[in-house]
């Protein structure tokens, strides 16, 4: 359904690069509002501290209040959901799969 979605908008994009040569993972710009999604393969919670820590910036520069962290994770015992949290008064939807 979201890769309809993305599509359907033919503004996304994929590793924009910022003013200061950072890349971003996908971008959606759609009906007015601004989407951004971080992709990360789980390599552990000091990883993904640092995924979180890079997706704030990433709000920061665009000047958005919410984003979207996707991690994938392959642990056979591995812990899946969504989760939204704040991270210094930015909210950010985590999904793992």
């Amino acid at each position: 359904m979201i890769y309809g979605t993305i599509l359907n908008t033919r503004c996304y994009y994929i590793e924009a690069r910022t003013r200061n040569n950072r890349r971003t993972d996908i971008i959606v710009d759609y009906k007015g509002r601004r989407f951004i999604i971080e992709l990360k393969i789980w390599h552990g919670d000091e990883y993904n501290s640092r995924g979180k820590k890079q997706l704030f910036d990433y709000l920061e520069y665009y000047k958005q209040n919410k984003g979207y962290l996707l991690s994938f994770n392959f642990n056979k015992n591995k812990k899946t959901g969504v989760n939204e949290l704040d991270y210094n008064g930015k909210k950010i939807l985590e999904v793992v799969v």
